[in-house]
């Protein structure tokens, strides 16, 4: 069973920055893919941005781009996502996935990830 391991969270006042690690023990062949989706309370999941391997693809959901940039180690399965222009609507627990999604339509879908962390806070203060 692989491990996915999220650091990077805190709090921090709205326009300011964040910086989130995600390490992943799963092996990177094929359609692999990390993501990030937060979830803010009483609110559904969402998807944030991924990194697909296979060709070194970027997505990103609307709300964040612009302000978020996900990249990745190039020695071993692990993303950052750097945060920009922080919003009070930012807030939330930010839970990073590792999986092999069926392709890019698919990298915003929870169902598509095999492997998730824990989460960790962000808390972005107006």
């Amino acid at each position: 069973q692989a491990q996915v391991v999220e650091s990077g969270g805190g709090l921090v006042q709205a326009g300011g920055s964040l910086r989130l690690s995600c390490a992943a023990s799963a092996r990177p062949f094929g359609e692999y893919a990390m993501a990030w989706f937060r979830q803010a309370p009483g609110k559904e999941r969402e998807f944030v941005a991924a990194f697909r391997w296979r060709g070194a693809g970027t997505f990103y959901a609307e709300s964040v781009k612009g302000r978020f940039t996900i990249s990745r180690d190039n020695d071993k399965p692990t993303v950052f996502l750097q945060m920009n222009s922080l919003k009070p609507e930012d807030t939330a627990t930010y839970s990073c996935a590792a999986g092999y999604p069926a392709g890019p339509t698919r990298l915003r879908l929870t169902s598509e990830y095999i492997y998730w962390g824990q989460g960790t806070q962000v808390t972005v203060s107006s």
